[in-house]
């Protein structure tokens, strides 16, 4: 029997529904030759960092402006400023050489939380070539004084500005913390997301206890860590229907678990740790899984197997829901 794996992600037609989402693997040109190579449908970039923008543009204008306040002949010199590639023209080379080889989509990131200037950066990445853009919101909700109505209308406010400056598909990377998270999908996709990412993860830092700083600790993500973002692909698939595009990712390093991904919505699962950890050609052992699995099962598409196990398709819908977690405390055994 021939499995049939092509699948559909943000308008973009995929020869298989795995994609490499941002990650070392992802930044240079001979790695995503490798990823290809070795079966990856699609590429996603490391993001661009609004920080990264800001801080550069604050520190050229700082620049331009020393002695400014000590010389008054300061003010009527303007130095002459050599060409130099900041850090969103090396992203949009970047793009520009990745796409021109990879062979498949190749999806461009936006790391933000304000909806600046810099947004025009989005639009430069599709003169660039990006076949999308995936809009990565990450923060954290720490100041008191803001309401958690505000920090969503302010994500929905970058949604909107985003999508004004681009026409090519535009995904949005969520981190699974809003307080109606349903609700607040809506919203995102009214406001002109196209597709959802579930979910960001959110790296937590730690305590050296020899230097007495706070570090960065970098884990890669285990298959368990999946379970979080299946569920709410099974519960946001029969409410936004076919017309929205879902990726599953964290917790993606097998075949089964794409298995898994598909069967409650997803249209693409998107994968990093298990590469970092084994490198790009894990993903031709995860297709031959998922092909191997689909085969023993008598599936004999991707556009058959998704959604089999969605909310709406499940015998007992509330297993996703509250009722569950009565029953998963329950199926602990003090026999083991």
């Amino acid at each position: 029997m021939t499995v049939d794996l092509r699948t559909s992600y943000l308008g973009l037609e995929l020869r298989s529904p795995l994609v490499a989402s941002p990650s070392p693997l992802t930044r240079e040109l001979e790695s995503v030759l490798q990823l290809v190579d070795a079966g990856a449908a699609a590429v996603v970039l490391p993001s661009l960092f609004e920080e990264e923008i800001v801080h550069e543009e604050l520190e050229l204008n700082r620049s331009l402006e020393v002695g400014a306040d000590q010389f008054a002949e300061a003010l009527d010199y303007f130095p002459k400023i050599e060409p130099f590639a900041g850090v969103g023209d090396r992203y949009l080379t970047r793009l520009r050489r990745i796409k021109a080889a990879a062979g498949v989509p190749v999806i461009a990131s936006l790391n933000a939380s304000t909806a600046g200037g810099w947004v025009r950066y989005a639009g430069l990445m599709q003169e660039a070539g990006a076949d999308a853009l995936e809009l990565n919101l990450y923060h954290l909700a720490a100041n008191p004084g803001r309401s958690a109505a505000a920090m969503e209308a302010a994500d929905l406010d970058l949604i909107a500005a985003v999508r004004d400056v681009i026409t090519i598909p535009l995904a949005v990377k969520l981190s699974p913390y809003y307080s109606a998270l349903a609700n607040f999908v809506g919203q995102a996709v009214e406001r002109g997301a196209d597709g959802l990412v579930l979910f960001n993860r959110f790296y937590q830092p730690d305590f050296d206890l020899e230097t007495f700083e706070v570090v960065p600790r970098l884990e890669l993500s285990r298959p368990s860590e999946l379970r979080l973002p299946m569920r709410w692909t099974a519960i946001l698939r029969p409410q936004l229907g076919p017309a929205v595009s879902l990726a599953a990712s964290s917790g993606i390093h097998d075949g089964q678990d794409v298995v898994k991904a598909l069967m409650v919505g997803a249209d693409v699962a998107m994968t990093t740790s298990a590469l970092l950890h084994d490198g790009p050609e894990r993903l031709r052992v995860i297709e031959a899984e998922l092909v191997a699995w689909m085969t023993e099962h008598e599936y004999v598409s991707v556009d058959q197997l998704r959604g089999s196990a969605s909310q709406a398709a499940v015998e007992d819908p509330s297993a996703f829901e509250r009722a569950n977690y009565a029953r998963t405390l329950r199926s602990w055994s003090t026999s083991r």
